[in-house]
């Protein structure tokens, strides 16, 4: 018998803890290690902020269906992974031992590297479900005295679209109430240009999103360094392409939202051989660590180099369909390790995202998510809006019900029409 621990419940967590069972052997144990008991949809998050969704519609209750799944439900963080001793160390005591062990942690928010930044400052944030009901209670105070809004990501942030999709669904709500017209507003965002994303664009993504943007009147600045945040005021850098500064900005603002730069969480930073410097974990093609290979990484927990030098730091994200992929790949892996054949399954690392905007929205798909690429497609449409809310109802109800299925392939196949993305690679013999 083998002991498989699963460490973080987020979207990579949990769905290799389905896959993963469905991969071993009856007799395996499958062990997810969670910091609380419930699973929220991090897609809607942009919606919960501006009260759009309450938290209970988007939050699973994780022990009973990992009961009904024959999954170990464990919810105490892990307070430090010991890989050469095959252990995790858990926040409330005692251990667990494995066999094999994914990494699934999703990423630590790196608020103190920017002075004021983050919501116990004086900015918010949408990466987590309590951020974004902060900044929902913020925003309703800031509808009775409206003024400028700053809206972007900071330098080294890896993560885009949500600050796009915010942007632009803020100034749907404003429209709505009547009050775009008292609120500038500006977007921030460490890319070199709009709609880079990380990916140095996905299809026409740089001019649909300028396009969006200057249609609903908001400004940017790109290759844009946060230096400090203060109550009511923001100071920003903007670089030339060989990393000088072009110029100073100094934002007023009465409500902003930044998304941060990503780390790697206390449990792991550190651990020579299994991250890197900034707390990422090292995969190789199969998704295993190479100093130790019983060590699985998958979702935004996985080290990944950009894709290409910008005069501000620029990550990559780590998309749904990404992850499902690096998923597929670990649980036929540790099925085929269990019974004593080599691990061989790689991950495709294709993309395909929804972002919405409120009343419209853009969709890509990149095959692979890192160029050069097969598939570099982009498109604009009131549809995206609507294909994001029946995505939304029909992952969460999957996942309330215990059913596991490759969500985003689904996506994929039954709202856009696409299939054959997510595959995972077997090298020929």
């Amino acid at each position: 018998m083998a002991t498989i621990a699963i460490l973080g419940a987020g979207l990579g967590g949990v769905l290799a803890a389905y896959e993963i069972r469905s991969e071993v052997r009856p007799e395996d144990k499958v062990v997810l290690i969670s910091k609380g008991d419930t699973y929220h949809f991090v897609p809607s998050n942009p919606w919960i902020a501006v009260n759009w969704r309450r938290r209970d519609t988007i939050e699973v209750n994780l022990p009973p269906v990992m009961k009904r799944k024959h999954i170990d439900f464990i919810s105490v963080g892990a307070k430090r992974v010991h890989p050469a001793e095959n252990r995790v160390e858990l926040e409330a005591g005692g251990a667990v031992d494995y066999d094999y062990l994914v990494i699934a942690t999703g990423p630590d928010l790196a608020f103190d590297e920017i002075e004021g930044l983050g919501p116990d400052r004086f900015t918010h944030s949408i990466c987590h479900i309590d951020h974004a009901e902060k900044a929902a209670g913020a925003f309703e105070a800031f509808c009775e005295a409206p003024g400028p809004i700053v809206v972007g990501a900071v330098q080294g942030a890896s993560c885009y679209g949500p600050a796009y999709e915010f942007a632009m669904i803020l100034d749907t709500e404003l429209r709505r109430r009547k009050l775009r017209d008292r609120v500038p507003m500006t977007f921030v965002t460490a890319e070199p240009y709009i709609g880079h994303l990380g990916l140095d664009g996905v299809g026409d993504t740089k001019s649909l999103l300028e396009s969006e943007m200057r249609e609903r009147h908001i400004k940017w600045i790109t290759n844009a360094r946060v230096a400090k945040v203060e109550a009511g005021q923001m100071s920003v850098e903007e670089l030339n392409e060989d990393g000088s500064v072009k110029t100073g900005h100094d934002l007023p603002f009465a409500f902003s939202m930044l998304l941060p730069a990503f780390r790697g969480v206390p449990a792991i930073v550190g651990v020579e051989g299994l991250v890197n410097p900034r707390g990422f974990v090292i995969v190789d093609q199969n998704q295993r660590n190479p100093k130790y290979p019983n060590v699985f990484g998958i979702g935004v927990a996985v080290a990944i180099p950009p894709t290409g030098k910008t005069p501000v730091p620029v990550g990559v994200p780590k998309t749904g369909f990404m992850i499902e992929s690096m998923v597929t790949a670990t649980a036929r892996n540790i099925g085929d390790l269990v019974r004593g054949r080599d691990a061989v399954e790689q991950a495709t690392w294709n993309a395909i995202c929804l972002a919405d905007f409120g009343d419209d929205g853009v969709a890509f798909v990149a095959q692979p998510q890192i160029p050069p690429r097969n598939v570099n497609w982009s498109a604009h449409g009131k549809w995206v809006h609507f294909a994001k809310e029946q995505f939304e109802r029909y992952f969460i109800g999957k996942l309330r019900r215990g059913e596991s299925e490759p969500f985003y392939e689904s996506l994929a196949l039954k709202v856009l029409g696409i299939s054959k993305l997510k595959e995972t690679k077997r090298p020929h013999a």
